[in-house]
């Protein structure tokens, strides 16, 4: 009855785990949720305003495909400062997710390989399987994918893409240092190799100086670019983009056609009129800081409750936290099992791996806990590690 292709589809672990983090008193650490109560609700309603007076009925009518004119100009601008880059080039999507969901249509056959990070974004990957591609994971480290081993995997397969998260990337929060950007984008051309590169956490920098994208350092060649205003702006509107070369954003926009026909038309007068009125380097920079200060609070948190034998990351921007626990054969979906229990949740890291490894890791996300839960949740989970075996830290 079901097509090939659902059967292998499994439900996402972080959206069943979501789904116990409505429970009353349950603080969760579990999905990479925005901090709601941060969102710019005066400055939304009076961009909404704005687009009925100047739109009137059309900023709810059907819209085109590619979506509407001058919020796909004010991206181009963006992504590459105008240069080269024009509307032709960028597709509006309904969330980075859809933008996933396209690329994977466009270029996915069956048994095509893909190559990926270990760990990777798992919406990612379950796009890429629900397309039956192969993936085939390259180690990464505290700088990124290593270019060096992925050379090596070139050297014996031909991908569909490479699919990346540059920017605090997750699961880990890690960034691709620039070294490693210069030998990637030196590797593609030598390869002649397509680069997916996905970009929602790119402006939660918190700290040090932003690197160039991929797509900029390529100069938009065989670089497709995935973004998005949920994590920067408001996730309800499901506003994103893709950028890339205009054929390959002209084929988009076909899959696109017979998949939504387009992006909500309110939606995305609604993120331009925002962007128009100049607020939201303000708002961005608020966002920024309210994100260091629960990083910050979780990684001192982490070091008095967490055991000796944990360790975990600093990342300089995004939303999460990277832990990895003793490799004694304990799996973390265990501990969260019991974390759940005293109404404590977070993801267990073996989801993101596509070789299955991971066991002892787990994501911690801090955007969307108040301070005060930060603390206590934190300190339940090292309890529930130290019932099990873990010494906790002097």
């Amino acid at each position: 009855m079901y097509s090939e292709r659902i059967a292998g589809v499994r439900s996402s672990a972080i959206r069943d785990i979501l789904k116990l983090t409505t429970r009353p008193g349950m603080i969760s650490f579990a999905g990479g949720l925005p901090a709601p109560e941060l969102f710019p609700m005066e400055e939304i309603a009076r961009a909404a305003q704005n687009v009925f007076s100047k739109y009137g009925p059309s900023s709810l009518q059907y819209s085109i495909t590619e979506g509407i004119k001058p919020l796909r100009e004010k991206i181009a601008k963006k992504v590459y400062d105008g240069q080269g880059i024009g509307v032709e080039n960028i597709i509006i999507t309904q969330g980075s997710q859809q933008g996933l969901d396209l690329i994977s249509k466009l270029l996915i056959d069956k048994g095509a390989v893909v190559l990926t990070e270990n760990p990777s974004y798992l919406g990612a990957l379950q796009s890429f399987r629900l397309f039956q591609a192969d993936i085939v994971s390259i180690p990464s480290d505290e700088k990124g994918i290593q270019v060096k081993k992925l050379r090596e995997a070139l050297n014996s397969v031909k991908p569909a893409f490479i699919y990346l998260m540059p920017n605090f990337q997750n699961p880990t929060g890690v960034t691709l240092s620039m070294e490693r950007r210069t030998e990637l984008i030196e590797l593609m051309r030598d390869r002649d190799v397509l680069i997916v590169e996905d970009d929602p956490y790119g402006e939660l920098i918190f700290e040090g100086k932003s690197l160039p994208t991929l797509f900029s350092l390529a100069r938009g060649k065989d670089i497709v670019y995935v973004s998005s205003f949920s994590k920067t702006i408001v996730p309800g509107f499901r506003v994103a983009y893709i950028a890339a070369d205009a054929e390959i954003a002209g084929k988009l926009a076909l899959v696109k056609q017979g998949t939504d026909l387009h992006t909500n038309t309110l939606g995305q007068h609604v993120v331009n009129e925002y962007l128009e009125s100049g607020n939201h380097r303000k708002h961005l920079d608020m966002v920024r800081q309210t994100y260091k200060t629960r990083r910050d609070l979780m990684l001192s948190a982490m070091e008095k409750h967490f055991p000796k034998s944990a360790r975990w990351n600093k990342p300089a921007g995004g939303m999460f936290i990277w832990a990895t626990l003793a490799d004694d054969g304990t799996d973390s979906k265990d501990i969260l099992l019991r974390c759940i229990e005293k109404d404590v949740a977070f993801v267990p890291g073996r989801e993101f791996f596509p070789d299955g490894s991971g066991g002892n890791t787990m994501r911690l996300n801090f955007s969307n806990a108040a301070p005060d839960d930060i603390e206590k949740g934190i300190k339940r989970i090292g309890e529930v590690l130290a019932g099990m075996g873990s010494e906790k830290r002097e």
